[in-house]
């Protein structure tokens, strides 16, 4: 059986120390955005899960009985802890006196606890969308640099050979050619994410 000259695993062997890195830094990068990706639509299939007991919250005989079925739908769901801030603000605004909350209209009172609520929920939407940007953003140039690495390698075998032959000058092409394609392989999940 012939050994394989072009496959992974001579690329890898061929690589140098910065041929290599580059290949890492590009893996780590896709293993770090491919978790933020199925985290991501896992928090929104439980946000689609959640709404759909918004119906069961308003048709409930309590407010309490409202939270408690929104719970039901997720221990986490943002539209139970949007209730839950509503529904201890307005307990609050009840039992409060002589605090300086009470000096306040309940109603703004309320209206500071939906959004700050709402903000802490936005927070938790949108993290890691900023490694994702800036993932997008960059991996195509961590595999441009790879990429001219290795036209480079090319430029040395043809330089050292004094000859265009296409056996010298294939493995770091290729090695090049993989490193563009790596770097957009990693990018495209993160934009389109």
């Amino acid at each position: 059986m012939q050994e394989n000259s072009f496959g992974f695993a001579h690329l890898w062997a061929s690589g140098d120390t910065i041929s290599h890195a580059v290949a890492i830094i590009l893996a780590i990068m896709s293993m770090i955005s491919w978790y933020l990706i199925l985290a991501k639509a896992v928090d929104w299939w439980m946000v689609r899960r959640a709404a759909k007991a918004l119906g069961a919250f308003w048709s409930a005989s309590s407010v309490s009985d409202g939270i408690a079925l929104l719970n039901q739908a997720g221990k986490d769901s943002p539209y139970a802890q949007l209730a839950t801030q509503a529904n201890g603000c307005n307990n609050d605004c009840e039992a409060v006196t002589g605090r300086l909350a009470s000096r306040f209209d309940p109603a703004e009172q309320m209206e500071r606890a939906l959004r700050q609520q709402l903000s802490t929920t936005q927070a938790g939407m949108e993290n890691g969308l900023t490694l994702l940007a800036t993932t997008g953003a960059t991996a195509p140039f961590v595999g441009l640099l790879g990429t001219v690495w290795g036209i480079y390698h090319a430029l040395v075998a043809i330089g050292l050979s004094g000859q265009a032959a296409l056996e010298k000058v294939a493995g770091p092409v290729g090695e090049a050619l993989i490193m563009t394609a790596a770097g957009l392989a990693v990018a495209l999940p993160a934009v389109f994410a």
